[in-house]
């Protein structure tokens, strides 16, 4: 077993750090506002689309170039925050961010935001593995279920905020300031960080993994690529299907190198076990669903639902409540040990089924169905994210913390950016075939339509293709779910075994 330096030596394991509940409001604030960037640009689409002339392909890269960097990133970044210190890379990550966000803010062209957003996922690729990485290192064992209970509840509200947010600085201000707010944050969360946050690492610690890290780049990236370009160049495409080949390929040598060297950057043994496997299923199925979804809802709302961006990320609030109530009142805390893991992790997940179906099937309605969707996803996310990091945290060894959270940040990013690749490649794929006019966008066809009648059927070709896309989301995380829960189960099975032996 690695020794503790004395850094983490400074911060007592049994009774935790003494200041660890402010250290937690601290890199919350700072967790906030990565995620938050997650989902701001949502609401902003239109605006987009207007005012920089960005096609669907577009918006799908800026979203992406975000998620896409971080996910990449993630594990080194982890690997890098156990070794040097967790502290410096919490602090050079809210420094980076910061740069990120001020030139996104300023950009003139698509080139120009998702280049930005390209670098703020550099520096959100350091704030999220080190967050949740101390979290493990200031609380005590028998806390970190509830520490990180706090810690995902956090995430989803940022996640569930950012419409709202975006909507509200989209109503007073240009579309630049949804990225601009993120500086008064940065600056106050360095200043937080450096004053209150203890440094913790690992002396001893593996050497980065370089090559690994280019591989599961290039590999990620090049997958995705394949996917987003899938709709507009054809799935059976030389570009599609060379890239999907590369993405194959360089994934499969990225998992040979990590299996062959001293040092890996991401430990294959640790896929062997059954709750960290399970754990990790739910995650990047139950992000795939979510993020591609809440990119999808945001459209419904404003481009067929016909809402303004702030009366949008209004009426996508009750998902965020829900998640925030039930969390940091405990009750969803309680539910989780009454239950246990595998059975609150495949309710969750029902849960959060039904309430994708729910706002698929059920919008045409008007508002009152989308809101009942809302909230099953809420009580479904508030119940099964803490559950499914916590998995994936006990498994890893402490001294393993960062790469851990890099773990975790990995999958869920990647999940996200694959969600709002292939669920938008299935919606533009449903709106090409049923549309009565050539566009690559929705403004686009309206502008081309002729008349009222025509107007509505390119509206409802596009209701159609959201649709579509949100029941692939349900069924994702249906299966999520299930296959969770039992392998969960398993490992829990195989631990009794083991104690009664």
């Amino acid at each position: 077993m690695t020794t503790s330096s004395p850094e983490q030596k400074a911060a007592p394991a049994v009774q935790g750090h003494p200041q660890r509940w402010l250290i937690l409001g601290v890199i919350s604030l700072a967790q906030l506002t990565v995620v938050l960037d997650n989902t701001v640009l949502n609401v902003a689409i239109p605006s987009l689309t207007d005012e920089l002339g960005a096609a669907t392909s577009d918006i799908q890269w800026m979203i992406n170039a975000y998620s896409l960097v971080q996910s990449g990133l993630l594990l080194t970044a982890g690997s890098a925050a156990d070794r040097y210190g967790r502290k410096k890379m919490l602090t050079a990550g809210l420094a980076l961010f910061g740069l990120g966000s001020l030139a996104a803010g300023l950009a003139e062209t698509t080139g120009q935001l998702i280049a930005a957003r390209a670098g703020m996922g550099v520096g959100g690729a350091l704030l999220l593995t080190t967050t949740l990485a101390v979290v493990m290192q200031i609380f005590a064992p028998e806390e970190h279920a509830k520490a990180i209970g706090i810690w995902s509840a956090v995430s989803a509200l940022g996640f569930a905020c950012g419409p709202l947010i975006g909507g509200l600085v989209l109503d007073h201000f240009w579309w630049g300031a949804i990225f601009l707010i993120n500086l008064p944050v940065v600056a106050l969360g360095l200043v937080a960080v450096v004053t209150l946050v203890p440094e913790s690492k690992n002396r001893q610690g593996d050497r980065p993994d370089l090559l690994g890290a280019v591989l599961s780049t290039i590999g990620m990236a090049a997958l995705v690529y394949a996917i987003i370009s899938g709709p507009e160049y054809g799935w059976t495409s030389g570009r599609v299907t060379a890239t999907a080949a590369v993405a194959v390929g360089v994934l499969a040598l990225f998992a040979y190198w990590e299996s062959r060297i001293p040092y890996p950057m991401l430990d294959l043994a640790f896929f062997r076990n059954q709750r960290f496997t399970g754990a990790v299923a739910g995650l990047v199925l139950i992000t795939f669903g979510m993020g591609g979804a809440l990119f999808l809802l945001t459209q419904h709302l404003q481009f067929v639902l016909g809402y303004g961006p702030l009366e949008a990320g209004l009426r996508t609030a009750p998902l965020a409540l829900t998640v925030v109530l039930l969390n940091f009142s405990g009750v969803a805390a309680k539910w989780l040990a009454k239950l246990g893991t595998p059975v609150a992790v495949l309710l969750s997940m029902v849960l959060m089924s039904a309430g994708l179906v729910a706002i698929a099937t059920l919008t045409g309605e008007g508002y009152a169905g989308t809101l009942l969707g809302l909230l099953l996803i809420g009580v479904g996310c508030a119940l099964g994210n803490p559950a499914m990091a916590h998995a994936i945290m006990s498994a890893i060894p402490p001294a393993k913390a960062g790469v851990g959270a890099g773990i975790n940040g990995t999958l869920a990013e990647f999940g996200n950016g694959l969600g709002v690749a292939v669920l938008g490649a299935v919606l533009n794929s449903r709106f090409a075939a049923l549309v009565p006019v050539a566009a690559t966008s929705l403004p686009a066809a309206l502008a081309s339509a002729e008349g009222e009648r025509e107007r509505r059927q390119v509206i409802d070709a596009f209701s159609s293709g959201l649709e579509s896309s949100q029941l692939v989301g349900a069924v994702a995380v249906l299966l999520g779910g299930m296959v969770a829960a039992v392998l969960l189960r398993r490992a829990e099975r195989a631990d009794s075994e083991v104690v009664s032996a």
